[in-house]
């Protein structure tokens, strides 16, 4: 056995007077060999990202410090390192993929600027050649026309192109120890399945050590040789990928891998379709491009979109980002207008109703946003942000608020927690509440925009049940939006499979996963990460319909 590249003993990270326990990382010992990748797993507020960032000196430092342990890189000890011998080492020896490039990047310089001062400070190169490097670089990390990419903003990219970005300058100067946040987490099934694949095969180009950091067992699976899991702080369970996938000891990894969605369709009753309640009829949208160079140039978001969600159902919005679910889903809910076509409600057509009249139409339709912490106002109460709907259509302050205890009792959080602030809870508490707001006003249908996206397996298991035991209570009809089809089998009746703003193929969900028809359905169900491992697990049971209570939902 080779010596370790990073060595972490005994590693204490204390968090200020206040927190929900006195230390975020506990005693972590961990070591990482040259050419291998390791998976740091758990939930959130585990303490993944703080051992990670203790790594390069990023902790928010006096509140938030390394109060024990050692931290070797390479035989150097980075615990107590002076600011400037960091500088040296961070970029240079050990890089970072940031979970959300959009706010890792600097939106006032182009890619190739910020590209090129990596090699500015760490090299003697000139200007010319750290030009001519970065443009191989964007080249190396598969992005299509490297220079134009690199004369390129961070806005104009898409998510995928600016996480390639992020990798490229993290591993600008041939790094010995890659650290990986996240990186994928809000990415859809293809991209990721690119991002993976990059960072696999640049890894084992350089010989590069990598901690990759993430919650979803899909990703562990495609890309790891170790696994480090995380419970509070505390590591409960390191081995091989294959001994902690298919024989975990610990309770709570057995846990973690109990709630991973799998790539399967469980069994659940059928229904009779009922009745229409929303339907699109040859929706159309195009946005046009901003800019003075760029008029007459238009981006078709919805191309001629015909779907019906009948009494009762699931259906759910699958596709890559841009392919126009979410526009459609607002386009549904008149959160957005249409510029042709038409939107039936409850057999009411609502295309054209002027915002100011769609107030009596807003109560049978309301939305759950992706993001519950942008979504719910932070200077408001929970019973506030629940009962405001309520008060707006006529209801008394005083049973609004009443009528808020009980939402909250009913998607699983204590009453008494309507007196409390979002920013209190975790986020699947706050995703909790944001299906309270949707369900104040006693709606027929739901449209839930990728609600589960960004949360730990654990919680998304629980935002599962939820949604599927209130639709069976309040026989809700739910519009389900998401880029994951693990989560669309275990929770959808039917499937739309969206790309260029155009329905490709729509059926039954186990007629779907069974035979997919289109070749774009297929190639989702081929980039799932962990396909095969994820359909080699024990066949889930159907979605429990009994509630966790909020005591069982992890904090922070």
């Amino acid at each position: 056995m080779s010596d370790p590249i990073l060595d972490i003993a005994g590693l204490t990270i204390g968090l200020p007077k206040g927190a929900d326990r006195p230390s975020a990382v506990e005693g972590l010992s961990l070591r990482l060999q040259p050419g291998e990748v390791t998976c740091l797993i758990g939930e959130s507020g585990s303490g993944k990202s703080l051992a990670a960032r203790a790594v390069l000196g990023l902790l928010p430092a006096p509140r938030v410090r390394v109060t024990a342990g050692s931290i070797l890189f390479q035989g150097e000890q980075l615990v107590g390192a002076t600011p400037a011998q960091l500088a040296k080492t961070r970029g240079a020896r050990i890089g970072m993929i940031f979970q959300e490039p959009m706010t890792a990047l600097n939106p006032l310089h182009s890619i190739g600027r910020q590209l090129a001062e990596v090699f500015r400070i760490h090299t003697d190169l000139g200007r010319t050649a750290r030009r001519d490097r970065v443009v191989r670089l964007l080249a190396d990390v598969h992005l299509p026309d490297p220079a134009q990419i690199a004369r390129s903003y961070p806005h104009q990219l898409s998510g995928g192109q600016r996480q390639r970005a992020m990798i490229a300058m993290a591993l600008a100067l041939d790094p010995k120890l890659l650290i990986a946040d996240e990186p994928t987490t809000a990415l859809d099934v293809t991209t990721q399945a690119q991002i993976l694949h990059l960072i696999r095969e640049l890894q084992r180009e350089h010989g590069t050590a990598v901690l990759f950091i993430t919650h979803d067992f899909g990703v562990v699976a495609d890309i790891a040789d170790q696994v480090a899991v995380l419970q509070r702080g505390k590591l409960v369970e390191a081995g091989t990928r294959d001994a902690v996938l298919n024989a975990p000891e610990h309770p709570y990894t057995q846990a973690l891998l109990a709630a991973v969605p799998r790539l399967a369709v469980p069994v659940r009753p059928r229904q009779a379709p009922g009745v229409t309640m929303l339907e699109s009829i040859k929706a159309r949208k195009a946005y046009a491009a901003k800019g003075i160079f760029r008029r007459g140039r238009a981006t078709v978001a919805l191309d001629g979109v015909d779907i019906v969600l009948r009494r009762g159902e699931t259906l759910g919005l699958v596709g890559e980002s841009g392919s126009g679910k979410s526009t459609l889903a607002r386009a549904m809910t008149r959160l957005l207008s249409i510029d042709s076509g038409d939107i039936i409600l409850d057999g009411d057509d609502i295309t054209r109703i002027p915002q100011r009249l769609m107030r009596p139409h807003r109560r049978k339709i309301q939305m759950v946003f992706q993001d519950p912490y942008a979504s719910l106002d932070p200077r408001q109460t929970v019973a506030d942000i629940i009962a405001e709907g309520p008060v707006i259509h006529g209801l008394p302050p005083a049973e609004a608020r009443a009528r808020a205890r009980t939402l909250l009792g009913l998607v699983g959080l204590d009453p008494s927690a309507a007196d409390r602030y979002p920013h209190e809870f975790s986020g699947g508490q706050r995703q909790r509440i944001g299906i309270a707001r949707a369900l104040a006003l006693e709606p027929a249908i739901l449209v839930a925009d990728e609600p589960v996206s960004a949360l730990d397996v654990s919680v998304q298991a629980q935002v599962l049940a939820l949604l599927a035991d209130i639709k069976a209570k309040l026989q809700l009809s739910l519009l389900f939006v998401t880029h994951d089809l693990r989560v669309a089998l275990q929770i959808c009746d039917r499937i739309a499979v969206m790309r260029h703003g155009a329905i490709v193929e729509l059926g039954d969900t186990a007629t779907i996963f069974a035979a997919p028809k289109h070749p774009y359905t297929k190639a989702l169900f081929d980039a799932v990460p962990g396909a095969a491992w994820s359909q080699a697990l024990p066949a889930a049971p159907p979605l429990p319909l009994a509630i966790p209570s909020s005591a069982a939902l992890p904090a922070g």
